[in-house]
């Protein structure tokens, strides 16, 4: 496994410059200091739909089996927002384009508070839909961290970007009950509360992004990229080297790198949507499953610089094999822990998240690796738009298997689909 590994950790070709020396050190910290601030921010945002969308939904349908509809539409509009803001950072950078899908959440947020307070699904589902924007932002924010870093440290910058989404990503659900309270003070639905939090958390996240987002990293990698260009035009072995390294050196890290992405997000959101609903009919309240799901949300970020470090050192199939193993032992213990055991489906919740951050960074890095500056944008969001779609996929097949079969066949699927990605690893190998 080692000598297939890595080969995934191979330099990526001169086009994906500025891989040829280190940053500018002082732009990167700057720019890696305002990611920062806006992902703890729209870390908080993320809390609301995964909490208590699944909530709402059964609240005004009167049943679990569209439970799952509320996470399919806003990765839905994950999805569509994942092509947005890709395309307009690839037009115009990545600080309008981060903005853009963090404003139209806010909007969203609004949309679903207005919903819960005339009671109308038909205003909810679209409003989940704009809602979904923020999701993708908070994830193609980790790309704008490692537009500037050299292969050797990229999968290190996008976890430095990534860990920061714990913070709110952690206190986020546990804002359930107080947010519920402040939102009935003011004459809100308690479940609207948290979409409270996270209109205000995606609001400030924009605006972070818009005061201090300067220089934009991917504006400024096109900058050295075009310098360095400039100064290898005379250089007939760099012209040579080109050609070979783009017809064989991508494609087949791309497939992989979208595979890992794609397979890791359809079981996680899966599984995670339908645990508060599995809780909520064993009779535990909204405390117990905003606690789980802060534990699940923290397991998916908080481990992210020690990934990143794992997939630089070790290489990006190895940390890819470890997210499929351990999605399949979350499924195991989720499929196998009493349903009013918290502790159990915490620690189940907790292995999701960490099985996701595993296939999330190798794939990130991957993909990086492997598409160059000229369409890294466009194409990274295209990717995110398959993730998307998967978690949407995962979202409404949820609710449909868990009124079908139970939530214990659904986790166990789950961990056995995601062992996927091991086929598609060593296949990867044999053609590097």
């Amino acid at each position: 496994m080692s000598r297939h590994s890595a080969r995934f950790t191979i330099t990526p070709p001169a086009t994906t410059a500025p891989d040829a020396g280190p940053p500018p050190l002082a732009p990167q910290k700057r720019i890696l200091t305002a990611l920062l601030i806006s992902q703890v921010l729209s870390g908080a945002g993320l809390a609301a739909g995964v909490t208590v969308g699944a909530l709402l939904s059964q609240d005004m349908l009167g049943g679990t089996a569209l439970a799952g509809l509320p996470s399919a539409l806003l990765t839905a509009g994950s999805a569509l927002a994942a092509v947005a803001v890709g395309r307009i950072s690839q037009a115009r950078g990545r600080r309008p384009g981060l903005a853009t899908g963090y404003l139209v959440g806010a909007i969203g947020s609004a949309g679903v508070i207005a919903a819960t307070l005339i009671d109308n699904p038909l205003l909810l589902f679209p409003s989940l839909f704009l809602y979904g924007a923020g999701t993708a932002a908070n994830l193609q924010a980790r790309y704008a961290g490692a537009d500037l870093a050299a292969p050797s440290r990229r999968a290190r910058a996008v976890s430095t970007v990534l860990v920061a989404t714990t913070l709110g990503g952690v206190a986020g659900p546990n804002l359930a009950a107080p947010a519920g309270q402040f939102a009935a003070v003011l004459g809100l639905p308690r479940l609207s509360g948290l979409f409270l939090v996270s209109g205000t958390a995606y609001a400030l996240a924009a605006l972070v992004l818009l005061l201090w987002l300067r220089p934009d990293p991917l504006l400024l990698a096109r900058t050295l990229h075009s310098e360095q260009q400039a100064a290898e035009a005379g250089s007939a072995a760099a012209a040579a080297v080109e050609p070979s390294s783009a017809a064989t050196g991508r494609r087949p890290g791309l497939a992989l790198g979208v595979l890992v992405m794609v397979l890791t997000q359809l079981v996680m959101v899966a599984v995670m949507t339908m645990t508060p609903v599995h809780m909520h009919a064993h009779g535990q309240g909204t405390a117990a499953s905003g606690l789980v799901i802060g534990l699940h949300v923290g397991a998916m970020y908080l481990p992210s610089p020690l990934t990143g470090w794992l997939v630089d050192r070790y290489g990006r199939s190895a940390i890819a094999t470890a997210a499929g193993l351990t999605l399949l032992a979350s499924g195991v213990l989720a499929a196998t822990a009493p349903g009013d055991s918290v502790p159990l489906l915490a620690l189940a919740l907790i292995l999701l998240g960490v099985g996701w951050n595993f296939g999330l960074v190798s794939g990130t890095t991957l993909i990086t690796d492997a598409v160059p500056l000229a369409t890294r944008a466009k194409t990274q969001g295209l990717v995110d738009v398959a993730v998307a779609i998967a978690g949407a996929t995962g979202g409404l097949a949820s609710g449909l298997v868990v009124a079908a079969a139970g939530y214990s066949l659904l986790a166990i699927a789950g961990g056995a689909l995601a062992l996927a990605v091991l086929p598609a690893i060593l296949a990867t190998a044999r053609k590097r």
